[in-house]
């Protein structure tokens, strides 16, 4: 049975053959009442050599094209070799059909023609331009096509290299993370042991947030500020009085959603790029512009760093939102602050993954 793809794209070439072969009555018969010719012997026979050698030039096309494809892509030398390809078998099919219609059964088929060589040439060299239209309109067609094919496969690969990426920041942030805060921990046991203790407890619970979101491009607002609020609790015992963290949201945080560790990144990003210390602490600032974005800002004391800038963390976080959103990730530098702001996503963008997309 037929597929309602295969009914179209007949349909459709049937309405070409009938478009091109109406304007070339129109434009060969110049007699009044040309098209109410059509039911003649003369207009049916090239009707319907018409309908036929259309067909034949438009599938046989598309089979040296598919089989070329299946092999590689379409150049200018593979083209040119279909191109003649095909026209090797309409070529000989319309000189033989147009020469036995024409001198051997012309009185048979009652066509009307004042000079039959003629009339066989013209019709020859008009079955080679019209098949030669055909056989260019359809390899631009197919070369267009395996164009966007090739784009989307880059995109694809893009997509999959910044999963990869993505996730090979995250294993990355694990073990810094850890270290630092063992580091933390093992000073903690000597000097306060309450403190220690909670010091464990929220190390754990930041852990378990990592380790339960791993697979998870992105979460809502809510956890995220949750793992946050552990995470600035120890960069506090940590750093002491040389760094200030505060967090001001005023939308509901089970409403939004963000791309995972995002803010966490943003804060290590400023703690990673900054002189602090307790007589000049870094003041770092998370709030919401109403419920379109948040903001991360932090007061500006470039540190000399010995390599220079990857910026990976920022450029993730700006393709990450690529990916479920038009909002563009800013970034604001002035003499004394430094600012990122990131869009506040909702539930539709939050049940797009990578995956799907890619």
């Amino acid at each position: 049975m037929l597929s309602k793809k295969t009914i179209r794209k007949f349909l459709f070439r049937w309405m070409v053959v009938n478009v091109v072969f109406a304007l070339i009555k129109l434009t060969v018969e110049h007699e009044e009442g040309g098209l109410l010719t059509f039911f003649t012997p003369t207009s049916l026979f090239y009707y319907s050599t018409a309908f036929l050698f259309f067909m034949v030039t438009w599938e046989h096309n598309d089979w040296l094209i598919k089989k070329q494809l299946r092999k590689g892509k379409l150049n200018i030398r593979n083209s040119v070799t279909i191109f003649f390809k095909t026209m090797a078998l309409l070529l000989p099919l319309s000189m033989v059909i147009y020469y036995l219609a024409l001198f051997p059964f012309k009185e048979d088929i009652g066509i009307v023609c004042e000079d039959p060589l003629l009339e066989f040439r013209a019709n020859v060299l008009r079955a080679a331009l019209i098949a030669s239209t055909v056989i260019f309109i359809n390899l631009f067609y197919f070369t267009m096509k395996q164009k966007e094919e090739m784009e989307k496969l880059m995109e694809d690969l893009q997509r999959e290299m910044m999963v990869s990426k993505y996730s090979s920041l995250k294993n990355q942030i694990s073990p810094h993370f850890l270290f630092n805060s063992l580091n933390t921990l093992t000073s903690l046991m000597y000097e306060d042991r309450d403190l220690a203790s909670d010091f464990v407890t929220r190390l754990a619970s930041s852990y378990r947030y990592i380790l339960d979101n791993r697979e998870q491009d992105l979460v809502s607002l809510q956890k995220e500020l949750n793992f946050l609020d552990a995470f600035v609790f120890m960069m506090n015992v940590r750093h002491k009085d040389a760094v200030s963290i505060k967090m001001n949201i005023t939308v509901p945080e089970e409403d939004y959603w963000i791309p995972t560790l995002s803010l966490q990144m943003l804060v290590e990003n400023s703690l990673k790029h900054n002189y602090y210390s307790k007589e000049k602490p870094l003041e770092i600032q998370i709030s919401n512009i109403g419920e379109d974005a948040l903001v991360v800002r932090n007061n500006l004391r470039k540190r000399k760093l010995r390599e220079q800038t990857t910026q990976l963390g920022l450029n993730n976080i700006k393709r990450r939102y690529s990916y479920y959103t038009n909002k563009q990730v800013l970034i604001r530098e002035e003499t004394d602050f430094f600012e990122v702001i990131i869009p506040l996503l909702d539930k539709a963008n939050s049940e797009t993954s990578l995956i799907s997309i890619s």
